[in-house]
């Protein structure tokens, strides 16, 4: 049994309006996350950095496809070419997956985010219509972080909760929620931080400007937010398992 499994069966009692079926969903989307790679309190590794973003080739999917409609589009300023080669490529990502039979649910969800997009574009007629969808996605995941911070329940500090027994107590424990919010307001800076970037380049109609932007404050951003999450964890966590 993991940690995450004990720590579920913890709480129970801590939680007894909460079906069984809701905390384990949960718990085993808390272990999915970016945090879930790396338990609080444990130093955080390259490998484990890695392993997070999906390793190199979960990498190589979410940068690609991007990178396809900024070289295709300063070459050729074609909307169609530009938004339709990264679908290619994206679904390129699929076949690859099952011939390779390696699970394809985070490249059919890329699929997915990229044809929208493209699809949007093409209905529109406009280039930067194309990163629409991420904006979308950038204010959801913004609005629900601030919604876990005003609630008081920060949304790393849930997470962690669901990974290791020593993390129950982050709400009573003034060191754990600290760097639980810390944590989560840092989140919710790299989701506003893209926004703050990128919508006045959409309205700018700075399509090329634009595509750099995304790719800037993409992988490399949330690399680093993820790193420094992890350091926040380990002083609070860290120091309580050591006690």
């Amino acid at each position: 049994m993991s940690l995450a499994d004990e720590h579920a069966g913890e709480s129970d009692s801590n939680q007894p309006g909460v079906d069984p079926s809701v905390r384990e969903a949960l718990a085993a989307a808390a272990r999915r996350s970016a945090v879930g790679h790396v338990a609080p309190g444990e130093a955080p590794t390259s490998s484990a950095l890695l392993a997070a973003m999906g390793g190199i080739r979960g990498l190589v999917e979410s940068i690609l496809p991007g990178l396809a409609f900024l070289v295709i589009f300063t070459i050729t300023q074609e909307l169609v070419a530009s938004v339709v080669a990264p679908v290619v490529v994206a679904l390129g990502f699929v076949v690859a997956r099952v011939v390779s039979r390696t699970p394809v649910s985070s490249a059919l969800v890329g699929v997915l985010g990229v044809a929208l997009s493209a699809g949007l574009a093409l209905i529109t007629g406009r280039a930067e219509d194309n990163f629409v969808l991420g904006f979308v996605i950038n204010s959801l995941f913004l609005i629900a972080i601030l919604v876990s911070v005003i609630a008081r329940r920060p949304l790393v500090g849930l997470i962690a909760t669901f990974l290791v027994p020593s993390a129950a107590d982050w709400r009573e424990d003034k060191a754990k929620f600290r760097v639980a919010l810390i944590a989560t307001v840092l989140w919710a800076a790299l989701f506003a931080l893209r926004l703050a970037v990128e919508l006045p380049l959409y309205f700018a109609e700075a399509t090329q400007a634009l595509a750099t932007a995304k790719l800037l404050l993409g992988v490399p951003l949330y690399a680093g937010v993820l790193w420094v999450t992890w350091l926040l964890m380990r002083t609070a966590y860290g120091r309580s398992e050591s006690a």
